[in-house]
C-alpha cells in the first residue's frame, strides 16, 4: 500500500500534497470547501486504500502504524465530516458499532453486509425507496431519509459454514 501523504509530524513534500489536495479537492461536493490538513490528507488516503468498512479507532490504529499524526479525536471529526458531505458511507456493523468506507457507488444505495467476515456488497433497491416514500406519505413525513443495512452471510462464509 502507497502511503502517499501520511507523513508523521514534519511536513510532507509540497509535490506529494499538492497531488493528494488535487485529489481529494476532486472528491469535495461543489459548493463545500473544506480546510484540507494533513490529517484530512492521511484519512483521506487510508480510506482510499481499504476496501471495508473500518472503525474510527481501526483507523487511528493505521494511521499510527504509518506514521501519522492524527489524534483519535481529530480521526473522528474528520470521518464525521466526510460523511456529512457524503465522501464515505457511514453504517452500524452487526455489533452495532459505527464503521466508514470510501464508497465506488455515488448516490444513494444500501449494502448487503456479512456478519462473519465483514464484506459489503453495495446494492440499488429501487422498491425500497418506493416503499420508503409510500410510508412517509401514508403517514404525513417530508424531507425522509434512511439507512438500509441487510445483515447475512456471503457465499465464501456460507460455503465454510456448510464444510463443517
Amino acid at each position: 500500500m502507497s502511503q502517499g501523504a501520511t507523513t508523521g509530524g514534519s511536513e510532507a513534500p509540497a509535490e506529494a500534497v499538492a497531488g493528494t489536495k488535487e485529489q481529494l479537492a476532486g472528491k469535495e461536493l461543489p459548493g463545500k470547501e473544506q480546510r484540507v490538513t494533513k490529517q484530512r490528507l492521511a484519512v483521506s488516503a487510508a480510506l482510499d486504500e481499504l476496501d471495508d468498512f473500518v472503525s474510527t479507532q481501526e483507523l487511528h490504529r493505521i494511521l499510527q502504524e504509518r506514521g501519522s499524526s492524527v489524534s483519535l479525536a481529530t480521526s473522528y471529526r474528520i470521518l464525521q465530516s466526510l460523511a456529512d458531505d457524503g465522501l464515505v458511507d457511514v453504517l452500524r456493523n452487526a455489533d452495532g458499532e459505527v464503521v466508514y468506507r470510501r464508497c465506488a457507488v455515488t448516490g444513494h444505495h444500501h449494502h448487503l453486509l456479512c456478519r462473519n467476515c465483514g464484506k459489503a456488497v453495495e446494492v440499488e433497491a429501487p422498491s425500497v425507496e418506493a416503499w420508503a416514500a409510500r410510508i412517509a406519505s401514508e403517514h404525513g413525513f417530508t424531507a425522509v431519509e434512511h439507512t438500509v443495512e441487510i445483515f447475512g452471510l456471503c457465499p465464501e462464509c456460507t460455503a465454510l459454514q456448510a464444510a463443517r
